[in-house]
């Protein structure tokens, strides 16, 4: 460890840390200046020495400007230091349920020579830092306040701030990934930054800066009558105006903490944590892929996988064996994995499972008829299946408000049943535009957003509580999972230049219309539960944060009609080799539902869906069709 470079990050976090709070000085100081001049004028009168009807306008005027202006900075410096700041949801995880996990960062702490955090939580992101719970809003129950790491009950006196040391956050994915050298290795420069939390200094600017971005998020709320909402957008611009002024600096101590504290860890497994960094970016993607193509699908029909953790393991692992760049990191599944050092893991892994489907996507709190988990060994039959029938059903549907004819077999006990050819008899062209010359083959391993790519990586030398750096780069915006480009597509709607017939436009405008009826038909579905499990016991900490803007992370990609068409005739294609050809549901992991023909995984399906769907031309899908033995005019069975 270099103790000049730790000692230097550490002045330099101080030294903007009092750059903060001289800032708030000043504005308490530009409160107090209206009393202050009521204060002399007063005194002046009393003694005979500022006389006169001028001089006693004087006082009367400053005395009630005083009494205002104070009754003000008393509100606001009421609504900062009373608003809750914003908390990330997570899966508390008690040392009862976890020791091992426990002890070892307890460990990694006296290696340090820094506090030890207070407690452990989960989140199910690719992240890993230290959160500021020591807001009275934050804190257990009266009489129940427990140092989860000392193991020891809190004594009955109220403890200061900063004798309360900030909760670790770990991803659970690097829990099921990660080794537990790798895991120790990378939340190293986090435990280091419980050092600097416990600073005065650094912790008051923290608790003011908090406290302002919580005023200003109360003052936005909605839902208040006229009077507090003018009353509050007082309140919203004076911590606005404080906000811009401490800006950089809260910005700038954040850096020096991070940099001390990674200074700090260099002495603590440096050569490991160089290596478990390409593990960090690795998991990114792994989970990155596993939420948007398999876990988005359940979501959507109203399951949710329960074992989100494990899937990236096997995604993962499905990913060394296909990408070049992830050559070797299947050795490592012989190592100890990280989630051993949980007593329970398959209950956490479950805990951050559902909190993960709330946050990406806003599902209930708890288990009911309409939201249910699935295991990955039903997934084919439970949601790809069903999910293919469903599309088909609606497609089917569609063609009906159409007044599209049915494609009739007459050798057939239900000759006016939903066939594949009613389909592909639809959408071909009467009169085909010339073919492309080149059709690229669709390739699954071509279609990852790490292709030909470095998967992301970052660091995880972050310190702050604030969790301002990150330790896989900016994993609070999985790639097209939290904000939409400026100018790409929204869900349903086409561009100009999207290539498609006559036929295929129009099918595809009443497909959007039809699942935006769907959508706004269906229950939002964000109740709490009414009987939560206990905290600390791998439940969601549903407690410290508000559920009324679930998802936070929303993951619904932008969908234009001619892919929500695309999606629905593949799965009609799926559905028609499933009831004619025994083809199989499957499961990909890192390209989601996928159909398996004679065991094997139908890859080339899609141009050729593309090729009917854009240019109107059956030809490519009919010859697949026949190739792989399945009768398009044979009825299938919907949903």
């Amino acid at each position: 460890m270099t103790g000049i470079g730790v000692e230097a990050g550490a002045q330099a976090a101080r030294h903007r840390a009092l750059a903060v709070l001289r800032i708030r000085s000043r504005a308490l100081a530009v409160a107090l200046l209206p009393a202050a001049v009521a204060v002399v004028l007063l005194a002046g009168g009393s003694t005979g020495h500022l006389v006169g009807p001028g001089w006693d306008a004087s006082r009367w005027t400053m005395s009630a400007l005083a009494v205002l202006v104070l009754l003000a900075a008393g509100g606001i410096a009421l609504v900062v230091s009373r608003a809750r700041p914003a908390v990330s949801p997570t899966v508390a995880i008690a040392e009862e349920s976890a020791p091992d996990l426990y002890r070892m960062v307890r460990d990694l702490a006296d290696r340090l020579d820094v506090p030890a955090p207070s407690a452990i939580a989960l989140t199910p992101d690719c992240d890993s830092w230290l959160e500021d719970r020591t807001h009275p809003s934050h804190g257990p129950p009266r009489g129940e306040e427990r140092d989860e790491i000392a193991g020891a009950r809190a004594p009955r006196r109220r403890a200061s701030r900063t004798d309360t040391a900030p909760v670790l956050v770990i991803g659970s994915p690097f829990l099921w990934w990660m080794r537990v050298g790798e895991l120790r290795a990378v939340l190293a420069p986090v435990v280091a930054g419980t050092g600097p939390s416990a600073q005065p200094d650094i912790a008051a600017a923290r608790r003011f800066v908090r406290g302002l971005d919580a005023a200003v998020a109360v003052a936005s709320a909605p839902g208040r009558n006229p009077v507090f909402r003018t009353v509050l957008a007082g309140v919203g611009w004076v911590a606005r105006l404080l906000l811009r002024s401490c800006r950089g600096h809260a910005s700038e101590m954040e850096r020096a903490v991070a940099a001390a504290a990674a200074e700090r860890a260099q002495a603590v497994d440096y050569g490991l944590r160089i290596v478990a960094q390409e593990q960090v970016g690795l998991a990114y993607a792994g989970w990155d892929r596993l939420l948007t193509k398999v876990a988005l699908p359940a979501w959507r029909m109203g399951r949710w996988p329960s074992r989100l953790d494990a899937g990236v393991v096997a995604a993962l692992t499905e990913l060394s064996r296909r990408d070049r760049l992830a050559e070797g990191f299947a050795s490592r599944l012989g190592e100890r994995p990280a989630c051993d050092l949980l007593e329970e893991p398959g209950a956490v892994d479950e805990a951050a499972s559902l909190l993960a489907a709330r946050l990406f996507h806003g599902g209930p709190a708890e288990t009911g008829p309409d939201w249910s988990p699935v295991a990955w060994q039903e997934y084919p039959d439970e949601v790809v299946d069903r999910k293919w029938r469903t599309d088909a059903a609606r497609l089917h549907r569609v063609l009906d408000t159409l007044g599209v004819r049915r494609s009739p077999d007459p050798a057939s006990p239900d000759p006016d049943g939903p066939t594949l050819s009613r389909v592909i008899d639809h959408l071909t062209d009467p009169a085909p535009r010339p073919r492309r010359t080149e059709v690229r083959p669709y390739a699954p391993e071509e279609d990852r957003s790490y292709d030909g790519e470095q998967a992301p990586t970052g660091t995880t030398d972050s310190a702050g509580t604030t969790g301002t750096t990150d330790s896989a780069g900016d994993s609070r915006t999985p790639e097209g999972g939290i904000r939409t480009p400026e100018g790409e597509a929204h869900p349903g709607e086409d561009h100009p230049e999207d290539p498609g017939t006559e036929r295929s436009t129009a099918l595809a405008a009443r497909l959007t219309a039809e699942i935006a009826r769907e959508e706004a038909a269906a229950p939002q579905g964000t109740t709490p539960a009414s009987t939560p499990p206990a905290p600390g016991q791998g439940s969601p900490d549903i407690a410290l944060w508000d559920d009324g803007m679930l998802p936070l992370f929303p993951l619904q990609p932008p969908r234009t009609g001619r892919e929500l068409l695309t999606d629905h005739v593949t799965a009609m294609v799926c559905c028609a080799a499933i009831d004619t050809a025994g083809a199989t549901p499957g499961l990909d992991w890192l390209d989601g539902p996928s159909l398996l023909v004679n065991g094997e995984r139908a890859a080339d399906l899609t141009p050729r869906v593309l090729s009917l769907v854009e240019e109107g031309d059956p030809a490519p899908l009919r010859a697949w069709l026949i190739e792989s033995g399945i009768r398009p005019e044979k009825p299938v069975r919907l949903v």
